[in-house]
Order: structure tokens, then C-alpha cells, then sequence
């Protein structure tokens, strides 16, 4: 008599072999909105294919691999010769290599770049977040390395190449390199000023020799790093490349790995500089101004990484309840789980327009889009990273015990989920970089007030946020202690003013209800039982 005990039933199967992009509505709608006629379908069908290979079992096994068999670090080979070596797995190289392929890296040169490579982010940070590391340093240092023509004819063609190389040799001999970044110390973390890594300059013109260390440097095996470090001019940025010309491996010792919370197929080091060769990147003393372009990318970046997390954990709550039964129906049809997903649902489409809506203003260029990236980024940055925490959390309550199991994928988005406010400047400094934009470029304030302007009478509760900030902006008077709720209000309203214009009506009056209405409680699932909620969760629902 065949046993019945180990049966399987009422089990969601599994959300694989499907089309990454394709199944997340609002993102084509941003990319279609965005892009412009001659390079939309283009562009729809490369994100379609990358969509396609997010979504393969085959892949989505890549980033279980990469993550369960994280780096190791070679000091010394055998014979006791210093080598600091990084070993990845097969899967981390596999998982690059597909990333650089897809033009992660190369959005600097062709039109629409920055809206194609935003969406793909998105999509590509799902399958896992770590190797996007890489690819965010390699794409955010174009800017940098612009302010130094011969440096950026040098470097700019290999850093947008499409060809991914992991050998260690000289960058002239590669069809392809990548970039890292090493500007935090552990005496003053954010506060680079405090840096006291040392530069001497060279008898030739450019060269510097760095001693000193880096308490966090990403990517420790790429081709090359941006650095700052006390040039006898002040704060200097500098181009240390990992093998030089000639073959020799530079000085580069690499201390130790960090063991951190999530993030772990992506290796972060502790290096020191000992003698190290390094090239001049613009003046001295203007480091700061120097690699400010490359921070504004990567924080743009981390707010593309947040939105992918979050569609991932949204999509995998949604597919799950779609399928399980409970009391008697589908978990999504159940009145109180239905606003848990719509809210959720929210949340994430609200990132994911304003992420698009930021690289578009990359690809115009003009001066009123750059003048609205300067006060958008930072408060997107603040508050699109900081929602990416509690939405992984209560996403992975939505699968019950099976979203607290590894094998469920939701543990590994729920330990990712807080790196992105940390990174590139925690959340005390994107509000601080808020008020700086507000009291020395006025021209950025009156960008942004142009953008959520666009939406203005097309719904009373965000005219009413738009008014009430329009209050707290006119009252500066101890603005710095609360520069987090200033900052939190500028992103919501412009959320609001986005999906107004360009979301579905349900999802835009239950965003601005819960978010600038005050119709919603402080956590997922309060939202007005009288909103259309079973439209936006199925908006939701990753089917293509």
C-alpha cells in the first residue's frame, strides 16, 4: 500500500522560467514612457531578453550559488609571495559577466543609456544584488574620470565595453575593465575630509605614491580604484590601478573581508597603501568636487537596487498568494491580505517610477533636469532605501513559515534589504545633502517644484502635501534637526506627483490616500478597505 503522508499540496510552485521585465508593469511603462520613439523597441526588446534570462531557473540558481559560496581571500600563494587575490565562484563570474554583457556598464554613450540601464538594474538586481556592486562602481566613475580628458580617453572605452575580462593584467591589454571605489576610513567614515591616507608626488607628471589604508573598498578585484587620499594640495582624488603597464601587480594589500549581514557574494576589503602607484584625477585639493558625480550615480543606483529588491519580494508575496489556500480561498482573495499585498504593491511601484523618472533626467542632460537630480536624488536616495527594509520584512511574512526557510529566496532579501541606506552615504547624510541643495542652489528647489507641479489640481490630498511643504520650506528655523522629515516629504510628494500623472487611477489614489492623505496606518496592510485594492494587487502579480 502506497504511503500518503508525504503528499504535497497547497504549495505556490515555484516563480521561475518567466520574463523578469516583462511581468513588472510599471517598469515597461517607464521605460516606454521615457525612451524615446526611435530606441523603444529596441530598448523593450533587450530588456524583454534580459527580462527572460532573470527569470530562468538557471540563472535564479547563478544567485543562490554566488550567495551560498561567498569570497575567499589569498593573502600569499604557496610559496609565500604576497598575491591578494580574491576567488569568487563560477556563478559570481557568470552573474557578471551577463551583467557587463547587458550593458550595465555602458550607459554613458548611447541614447536613452540611462533609462535602459536603470530598468535593467532593476531586473538584474533580482536574480542577486551583490554583483551589481561592480557594476554600479564601473558605471559611476565615467563622470569622475571626465574631468580629466586624457584619463577619460584612456579608460572610458573599457569601462563601457561589453566584454567582461577577470584576468589580472595590465588594463591597456583588456577589452574590458571594471572599477572600484576606496574614499571611507575607519577615523572618519562619511566625513572623507578626515581622511588621513597620504599622497607624494612623482617626478612624473600626474603620479603620486599613496601610504595609508581604506576601512571599506568595494570590489577589491577590479582593474582599478577611485581613491582620495591628502595630497600636499589637500583632499585629492586618484586612480589606483590594480596590475600597472609594465605587468607588475601594485602595491594593493588587501587586510581582510568584511563579514556582513547580506551582500555576501560581493567581496568589501579592508586595503592598505603602501607605496602604492597612483594617478592624479583632476586638481588637487578637489577631490571632493572631483568624484561628486560618481557619488550622485551610485546613489542613484541604490535607489534602482532597492526598487529591485523590492519588486522581487512584492512579486514572490503576490505569486504566493495567488496560489496557497487558506480558510477556505485563495490568500488573495482574502479581504486583509489583498491590502497587505496592495500596499506593498504601492510601495514598490512608487520606487520604481520615481528610480526611471531620475534616469530619464540623466539622458536629458539639461540644466533644469540636473538642477532637479541635485535635490531628487537625496531625498529618493533617503527614502526609497529606507522602505526597502520593512517591505522585505512584511513581504516574507505574506509566505508564513516558508518565507522565514533560506530555500524560499525571501531570508536573502530581507538581509540585503538595509545595505542600500547605508551605502553611499547613510540616511543623516542624504537628508543633510537635501539642505545644502536647498540653501545654496536655489535653482534646484524651483526643478523640483516645476516637476510635482505638473500634477497640481489632479488630486486634493497631494495639492494639500504640496501646500504643507511649501509651509515647512518656508520656516528654515532649526531645519536641521528636522531635515529627515523634510526630506521623507519632498520624495512622497513627488512620488505622488508621478503616479498622479502617470499610474493607473487606483494605484494613484491609494498612494496619495495612504501616503499624503493621512488615510493609513504605520504599517503594511492599512489602507482604506474602500479603494479598488484587488486592481492594483493584480497589477502586482508577476504574469507575462
Amino acid at each position: 500500500m502506497a504511503g500518503t503522508t508525504h503528499s504535497v499540496t497547497n504549495q505556490a510552485p515555484p516563480l521561475v522560467q518567466y520574463d523578469a521585465f516583462g511581468a513588472d508593469r510599471a517598469l515597461v511603462e517607464a521605460v516606454e514612457r521615457h525612451l524615446a520613439p526611435d530606441v523603444r523597441d529596441e530598448g523593450l526588446s533587450e530588456l524583454s531578453g534580459l527580462g527572460r534570462t532573470a527569470g530562468s531557473a538557471q540563472v535564479q540558481e547563478w544567485g543562490v550559488l554566488a550567495n551560498e559560496n561567498p569570497p575567499r581571500l589569498r593573502t600569499h600563494d604557496r610559496y609565500g609571495h604576497r598575491i591578494d587575490e580574491v576567488d569568487f565562484h563560477p556563478s559570481w563570474h557568470r552573474l557578471l559577466g551577463k551583467g557587463v554583457s547587458a550593458g550595465l556598464t555602458a550607459a554613458w554613450g548611447r541614447p536613452g543609456g540611462h533609462v535602459r540601464r536603470a530598468a535593467a538594474f532593476v531586473v538584474w538586481t533580482q536574480v542577486e544584488a551583490g554583483n551589481g556592486c561592480p557594476l554600479s562602481m564601473t558605471h559611476s566613475a565615467v563622470p569622475a574620470l571626465r574631468t580629466d580628458p586624457v584619463l577619460a580617453a584612456e579608460w572610458e572605452p573599457r569601462l563601457t565595453s561589453t566584454i567582461y575580462d577577470r584576468a589580472l593584467r595590465p588594463p591597456g591589454r583588456k577589452p574590458g575593465a571594471l572599477f572600484g571605489m576606496g574614499m571611507t576610513e575607519k577615523q572618519g567614515g562619511s566625513d572623507v575630509r578626515a581622511n588621513t591616507t597620504a599622497a607624494r608626488p612623482l617626478a612624473e607628471d600626474g603620479a603620486y605614491e599613496l601610504t595609508g589604508h581604506k576601512w571599506f573598498c568595494s570590489a577589491p578585484m577590479s582593474d582599478a580604484f577611485l581613491v582620495l587620499a591628502q595630497a600636499p594640495g589637500g583632499l585629492t582624488c586618484f586612480l589606483v590601478p590594480r596590475v600597472l603597464e609594465d605587468g607588475t601587480r601594485n602595491v594593493f594589500l588587501i587586510q581582510r573581508l568584511k563579514d556582513k549581514l547580506g551582500n555576501r557574494s560581493n567581496a568589501s576589503a579592508e586595503v592598505e597603501f603602501d607605496g602604492t602607484w597612483a594617478r592624479r584625477v583632476g586638481e588637487e585639493g578637489a577631490g571632493v568636487r572631483t568624484v561628486i558625480g560618481m557619488v550622485a550615480a551610485t546613489r542613484l543606483d541604490c535607489v534602482l537596487g532597492s526598487a529591485g529588491l523590492m519588486r522581487q519580494a512584492v512579486a514572490q508575496a503576490v505569486h504566493h498568494c495567488a496560489y496557497r489556500e487558506a480558510f477556505g480561498g485563495k490568500l488573495v482573495d482574502k479581504p486583509l491580505m489583498r491590502n497587505v499585498l496592495a500596499d506593498l504593491a504601492l510601495e514598490s511601484e512608487a520606487a520604481t517610477t520615481l528610480a526611471l523618472r531620475l534616469a530619464a533626467a540623466y539622458d536629458d542632460g539639461g540644466e533644469q533636469e540636473r538642477a532637479l537630480l541635485r535635490i531628487a536624488v537625496p531625498a529618493a536616495k533617503y527614502w526609497v532605501t529606507k522602505r526597502c527594509a520593512p517591505l522585505a520584512v512584511e513581504a516574507a511574512e505574506c509566505l508564513g513559515g516558508n518565507g522565514y526557510v533560506e530555500e524560499s529566496g525571501m531570508p536573502r532579501l530581507v538581509r540585503e534589504s538595509p545595505l542600500n541606506s547605508i551605502w553611499e552615504g547613510a540616511g543623516n547624510v542624504q537628508a543633510l545633502d537635501v539642505l545644502r541643495a536647498l540653501r545654496r542652489e536655489p535653482q534646484a528647489l524651483d526643478a523640483y517644484l516645476r516637476e510635482v507641479g505638473q500634477a497640481r489640481g489632479a488630486d486634493h490630498r497631494l495639492d494639500g502635501a504640496i501646500k504643507d511643504l511649501l509651509t515647512e520650506l518656508a520656516d528654515l528655523e532649526g531645519v536641521e534637526g528636522r531635515a529627515r522629515r523634510l526630506t521623507e516629504r519632498l520624495a512622497l510628494v513627488l512620488q505622488g506627483s508621478l503616479l498622479v500623472r502617470y499610474a493607473p487611477p487606483e494605484v494613484a489614489d491609494a498612494f496619495c490616500a495612504a501616503r499624503l492623505g493621512g488615510d493609513g496606518g504605520a504599517a503594511f496592510g492599512t489602507l482604506p478597505h474602500t479603494l479598488d485594492l484587488a486592481s492594483v494587487v493584480e497589477r502586482a502579480r508577476p504574469v507575462s
